[in-house]
């Protein structure tokens, strides 16, 4: 501990030798003048308020201290912590009446050479919203062609499928299948059950009030099947999956597997965009039955505790209040979703830079548009087939 204390010791009593600065203003017939003396050093001028108090005493008698006269032949050692207080002190200019002492030139004549290092203000930009703008267009048209291309780029790797299926990457298809699909279906089904309960009961509230409780089947089936079960399943495949093979794609990018690859003469296209939009556009519809079946468990359970319908009621009601027309809309909602959400995430993840924050940014980007994308996706859906099984 003494060990410890002694650097510390040998500071403060060195600390204790320095004569601490001032500053005495003598007023007379030819004006103003200041007399310095001391040590003008960063040891004294450190102290708390010391600068404040010498600042307040230059300053007391409202005279411009580049006005009056300053003597500073009286300092004992200055260093250029010093010097720069006297500078800012006079206006950043030498007074007209200076009495320097021995060796204190060279500190002013550095500054006067070195002028205002002041850091100088940013020029105002009168149309920086326009500015804004057309930098958020330009990007948004980057992303709409480098998708187009993508998508391009996947149809040709389709066609290169079908031509020679042996040399398929069905191995990396079919993984894909069990992480987005298998893997998923335990969240689709706590999910979809939970909504199926929430949907039921309020509809239930507000059917009992009319006397209409065998139209819970009704509301049940088409809002289910038709809309919520495959936008449901789609916006959890986007936030588990889409974000995977974001986060996939952008790590590869970080390791230059991706550039080792091209070195290799192995396509991205074919080996990693392809296996995994085809993996989701084969697993979604598989996704979106069983979010149906579990929310529809869920409606059917709630009907039977708020109204009492019978489990045997409302399964012998659906099949002739939902037509056939609404299941196949909502399977291949979930293809086409599946499909969207995979080139979305492959969009984002060839994109990412090879750094960490691209890659959080990349991720999260992704899921965002792969949700919107989306909902965009299915309010085409019911432009469509507004009148198909209604």
């Amino acid at each position: 501990m003494a060990l410890q204390e002694a650097p510390f010791r040998g500071i403060l009593l060195a600390s204790m030798h320095h004569a601490m600065p001032q500053l005495v203003r003598d007023t007379g017939d030819r004006g103003t003048t200041f007399r310095a003396g001391g040590d003008w050093i960063v040891q004294t001028l450190s102290v708390r308020g010391r600068i404040d108090a010498l600042q307040a005493e230059a300053n007391a008698d409202h005279v411009a201290p580049e006005q009056a006269s300053w003597d500073l032949s009286g300092i004992t050692r200055i260093d250029h912590l010093g010097a720069q207080f006297f500078w800012n002190l006079w206006g950043r200019r030498r007074p007209a009446r200076l009495t320097l002492g021995r060796g204190q030139e060279a500190f002013f004549d550095r500054l006067h050479h070195l002028g205002d290092l002041r850091v100088p203000e940013a020029p105002r930009q009168h149309f920086a919203w326009v500015i804004a703008l057309g930098i958020g267009l330009f990007g948004f048209l980057d992303h709409v062609i480098g998708f187009i291309r993508l998508i391009g780029q996947l149809v040709l790797d389709i066609v290169r499928l079908l031509r020679n299926p042996r040399r398929g990457p069905w191995t990396e298809i079919s993984a894909g299948v069990f992480h987005a699909g298998a893997q998923a279906l335990g969240i689709t089904a706590l999910v979809g059950f939970l909504i199926g309960v929430v949907l039921s009961y309020l509809s239930s509230q507000q059917l009992r009030l009319f006397g209409a409780d065998i139209y819970i089947v009704n509301i049940l089936g088409l809002s289910i099947i038709r809309e919520l079960g495959p936008l449901l399943a789609a916006i959890l495949v986007a936030g588990r999956s889409g974000s995977a093979i974001t986060a996939q794609l952008g790590v590869m990018r970080v390791t230059e597997e991706l550039d080792a690859l091209l070195v290799m003469g192995i396509p991205h296209g074919f080996r990693l965009i392809l296996p995994r939009v085809l993996a989701l556009g084969l697993a979604m519809p598989l996704v979106v039955v069983w979010t149906d079946a579990m929310a529809l468990v869920g409606g059917m359970v709630s009907a039977k505790i708020t109204l009492g319908l019978s489990y045997s009621f409302f399964i012998d009601t659906l099949p002739n209040v939902v037509k056939p027309a609404n299941i196949w809309i909502g399977v291949c909602k979930g293809g086409v979703f599946g499909m969207l959400i995979g080139l979305t995430a492959c969009h984002y993840g060839l994109r990412i830079e090879p750094n960490t924050s691209s890659l959080g940014q990349g991720t999260t980007a992704s899921v965002v548009t792969a949700i919107t994308i989306v909902i965009l996706a299915d309010a085409v859906f019911a432009i469509l087939f507004k009148n198909v099984g209604i």
